[in-house]
């Protein structure tokens, strides 16, 4: 009884990140996970601040289409770049509780720096149209991901399909990890290691 409970824990343990996420692996077309395979279309905002009442009803009428023709679609809005509110707060903390001057002009120099920084990038958010493929083969998923786009541009919608380094970014943003997630690499650590071919075998160089 004891080894059981033992094993367990050794699994639990050894469950890595990627594994308590759900995600598998990259695919051809998007990312596969325990609960399929996931296709990523990008859809541009409309500003709908400057559209008359009557288009916005359009438009609206117009992602209804949308959800009727694909009613397992999913969407998610993020933001378009990192956020660095979490940081600013924990600054603005500091600053409330730091009494020496020099630090206290340190930490107002970071909170602009933070702010500046992220006026720059702008705050824009992104929508994303997600389709969820379950036990497809990868000639259906071609056809399912073509028949996504087609009727979200057919309805007026700016789309383009992502690929694995917009995916690779969406993600590390989504998970508050970095806005150069299409620099990361697809397995951790792999940076580290040179892969050099000597004939058939491969060695690896650190």
């Amino acid at each position: 009884m004891a080894k059981k409970k033992e094993k367990r824990q050794k699994r639990k343990r050894g469950r890595s990140v990627q594994e308590f996420m759900g995600i598998t692996t990259f695919t051809r077309y998007g990312l596969a996970t325990n609960k399929g395979e996931l296709l990523f279309f990008l859809v541009s905002p409309t500003n709908i601040s400057v559209l008359s009442s009557v288009n916005i009803e359009i438009k609206i009428r117009h992602l209804m289409m949308v959800l009727s023709a694909i009613p397992n679609i999913e969407i998610t809005c993020t933001d378009s770049c990192e956020c660095f509110d979490d940081n600013k707060n924990y600054l603005r903390e500091r600053l409330r509780e730091e009494q020496n001057p020099s630090i206290r002009k340190i930490l107002k120099k970071d909170i602009d720096m933070l702010d500046n920084v992220q006026a720059e990038m702008a705050t824009a958010r992104q929508f994303l149209f997600l389709g969820r493929c379950k036990g497809m083969k990868p000639e259906q998923v071609f056809q399912s991901a073509n028949r996504i786009e087609k009727v979200i541009s057919e309805q007026g919608f700016e789309v383009q399909r992502m690929k694995k380094n917009d995916i690779k970014r969406f993600l590390a943003i989504y998970f508050e990890a970095s806005m150069n997630g299409d620099q990361m690499p697809d397995a951790d650590g792999e940076q580290f290691f040179e892969m050099e071919e000597d004939g058939d075998e491969k060695k690896e160089v650190v």
